[in-house]
């Protein structure tokens, strides 16, 4: 088949600026392509492979590595339509799927056959669970989770079972972590593996690794001179082992170190993940002939946007100096929104997603929604389904429909219905008490043929012929139910719910993982008790709240069946995107709100109480730079006063990344709820005022007194103390008795809020 001429020849090159155009036409030689955000990286790299092809270079020589096959699919697309169908004939994947590939061919070499199985992550988990079960071990101390995390943190920084058990260190932590033979389970899951034929995701890179290291004259050498010119988009986000490998492949006496990393250490945002920053920090020093390439002009946002950026990113230590700069002049300045509580935050975000719709004629899906950590979702959610604007979870679930979320709405289900028979089997043996699917299947078919409830026969399991450790244990899960029930009468929502959450243990379960994910579902269960705290408390009137008298747990299971209980979204239907700033890496939107801007937040607890407190700190900066550069002309920052964290109010300071940003490109009049003549614009006397209400030692101070005050003392034209709202003064009361709604008046801040009474949280000071 003759190879077709591409149409565009050379024309292609036209298309880019000086920047662009020397990167994509240097050809021999280690470079360093820095791609700023919004600066046409893709492009760059997909016309340098183009050019390579062009310039002579037999594309089967030509190996590019990505992180998703998605991206890796698109280049290859792109690059065959500039150079012909040759552009089909480079190495382009993911470094899982072209080192598979090659281990496929080379894995004998190392023990192996060609044939070897791949484990995905149950898999490997179930093999730990079994090297536990045979060891004698407890498998509620040597968590399968957490084993196989730790393992994978081991392979990833080159750490061999060996290595493993001579690191003292890793040993005393295990042994903190009540684990001290772990080292041994790595080891035994490694022969396991081995005498199975198979690999597991990270052993796709750990044995390439090991391979080229064994092997270096019959295959490292063989793949040096296949590979004449590698490239490696998102460099940044590289650990030690990937880094290892690609310097094998490029460290060969006969080559020229053809080797081109795409990158930017300003978005280096996986550290969590084992990604290291001094990857691309360093390559200079590990190929000191090095050419590098400063893609700086933005073509994506506005210049408050991008001088924003600068300014943010401008605060960390060690970085490749950059100056990101864009020829879309004007636009309008960063929005800053401070809420007292973060559901006005999210319904003042909702208000300024209406407003700009109605503006600018944009549509849902022109906006997005980030935050730090995915429970934040939660009020949002609320809030755009008050106005019915459809949206989606990007990279993530709906706040509601999250395993963890469902397992304790699972219980208080069963205790206000225990007919319900989807939420007692979802929570009958969750966490693990020994019933098992057979067990159940075998009660669910007794109820069938006798049509009764399950929960009926779980009342008389002793008729029901199972073995006796089975049916103690639903005698005891009955008997919780029951105290459960008993305990709704005397008990709030939230009470029942944290009583729950506690008796069943199920924080204690899923803390076994010791891993990130583990972490987060922890939060979303603190961030659902938090949410029906706010329901039992919220004593505000307004156009949002429903049934304000009703704050029983049916009335709440009620509330969220109404908020999840909605129509699929239609493939057409466009949605505002809501999603972790870590999910919007890559992504643009015409207007972006960031929210949570609050210290312990965003920057996270996490990182503020880490031992490496400036490399935290360092890369939530690196995060909030990629937050910022996600918007192409609309950006708005919020943060609230107070909001609700493991069940208490807690008061917050705004983040410290928002006084890293010059004031000139700042508005802070941002209020979309009430209406009003924006001031002369003065920084300083607005940053005094709004962090003076929201420091945390000037709120614990107002309310260190505090005392709530009965209903018959709250009286029009009294003056007083609210426990979210501050100061105010009543102006009117409607109502009897404790349907008393009073309309109170507090700072300008706040403005004007109608109270329940009922349920307010006030002192009457006079």
């Amino acid at each position: 088949m003759t190879t077709k001429t591409p149409k565009q020849s050379k024309s292609y090159l036209d298309n880019l600026n000086d920047t662009q155009r020397q990167a994509v036409t240097h050809i021999d030689g280690p470079a360093l392509i820095i791609a700023g955000p919004g600066s046409g990286k893709t492009r760059v790299l997909t016309y340098r492979v183009a050019h390579l092809i062009e310039s002579g270079v037999a594309p089967w020589s030509i190996l590019t590595l990505t992180f998703t096959n998605k991206a890796a699919k698109e280049m290859k697309e792109r690059i065959e339509h500039v150079a012909g169908e040759n552009g089909n004939k480079i190495w382009a994947g993911t470094f899982h799927s072209v080192f598979a590939r090659i281990l496929r061919i080379e894995a004998p070499q190392i023990g192996f056959p060609s044939d070897f199985s791949i484990y995905d992550s149950q898999d490997s988990k179930s093999a730990i669970s079994e090297i536990v079960k045979n060891h004698g071990l407890d498998s509620k101390v040597y968590n399968s989770s957490a084993i196989y995390s730790r393992i994978s943190l081991a392979k990833n920084n080159l750490i061999s079972p060996k290595a493993y058990f001579e690191d003292a260190d890793r040993i005393l932590e295990d042994k903190q972590h009540k684990m001290p033979y772990l080292y041994k389970i790595y080891e035994l899951y490694v022969r396991k593996l081995k005498r199975s034929g198979a690999m597991d995701f990270d052993d796709l890179l750990y044995n390439m690794n090991l391979l080229f290291e064994k092997n270096p004259e019959n295959v490292l050498e063989k793949y040096q001179k296949r590979f004449k010119y590698i490239l490696v988009d998102e460099f940044q986000d590289t650990n030690q082992l990937q880094y290892s490998i690609i310097k094998k492949l490029v460290k060969y006496s006969g080559s020229t170190n053809n080797i081109c990393v795409v990158g930017d250490d300003a978005q280096s945002i996986y550290a969590f993940r084992g990604a290291t920053i001094q990857n691309i920090l360093n390559f200079e020093k590990d190929f000191p002939t090095i050419s590098v390439f400063k893609l700086e002009q933005n073509y994506r946002s506005t210049s408050y946007i991008i001088k924003a950026a600068n300014d943010i990113i401008a605060k960390n230590r060690k970085q490749i100096p950059k100056t990101i700069f864009t020829a879309k002049e004007g636009g309008e300045r960063i929005g800053v929104i401070h809420a007292i509580t973060d559901t006005e935050e999210a319904r003042q975000i909702t208000n300024l997603i209406v407003e700009q719709k109605n503006r600018y004629q944009l549509s849902n899906d022109d906006f997005a929604i980030l935050y730090r950590t995915n429970a934040q979702s939660r009020v949002f959610e609320e809030a755009l389904k008050a106005q019915r604007i459809a949206y989606k979870i990007y990279g993530g679930t709906s706040f509601y429909d999250r395993k963890e979320v469902k397992d304790v709405l699972g219980y208080l289900r069963v205790i206000v219905n225990p007919r319900d028979e989807e939420a007692l089997k979802r929570v009958i043996n969750y966490p693990t008490r020994g019933i098992g699917a057979t067990s159940i299947s075998k009660l669910t078919t007794i109820a069938e043929k006798e049509n009764l409830s399950l929960w009926t026969i779980l009342k008389n399991v002793q008729h029901a012929d199972l073995p006796k450790r089975t049916e103690n244990s639903i005698k005891q899960f009955v008997a919780m139910i029951n105290l459960f029930q008993q305990r709704v009468q005397d008990s709030s929502a939230y009470e029942l719910a944290t009583h729950v959450v506690k008796i069943t243990g199920i924080i204690q379960d899923i803390k076994k993982a010791k891993t990130i994910e583990a972490q987060n579902r922890i939060e979303n269960v603190t961030e659902l008790l938090d949410g029906i705290k706010s329901f039992v408390e919220e004593d505000e009137i307004d156009e949002f709240s429903t049934n304000i008298e009703d704050r029983s747990i049916l009335s709440y299971l009620q509330n969220v069946v109404l908020l999840t209980d909605i129509d699929k979204d239609q493939e057409d239907v466009k949605c505002v995107k809501l999603m972790s700033v870590h999910s919007s890496k890559g992504l643009e939107f015409k207007s972006i709100m960031i929210v949570g801007m609050e210290e312990n937040l965003f920057p996270s607890m996490m990182a503020l109480k880490s031992k490496n407190l400036q490399a935290a700190i360092d890369e939530e900066r690196r995060l909030f730079y990629v937050a910022i550069t996600r918007a192409e002309q609309w950006l708005t920052l919020s943060y609230s006063s107070s909001r609700y964290r493991f069940g208490n109010m807690t008061y917050n300071s705004s983040s410290r990344f928002l006084d890293e940003i010059s004031p000139k490109y700042l508005d802070l009049s941002t209020k979309v709820q009430t209406a009003k003549v924006s001031q002369p614009y003065n920084r300083k006397n607005t940053m005094n005022k709004l962090s003076a209400m929201s420091k945390p030692y000037v709120k614990a101070k107002m309310m260190a007194n505090f005392k709530a005050s009965p209903i018959s003392d709250a009286i029009t034209g009294a003056e007083i103390l609210h426990q979210r709202f501050g100061n105010g003064k009543i102006i009117s009361i409607d109502g009897d008795g404790n349907n008393k709604v009073a309309t109170i008046l507090f700072e300008e801040e706040v403005g004007e809020k109608r109270i329940m009474l009922k349920y307010a949280k006030i002192q009457v000071l006079k």
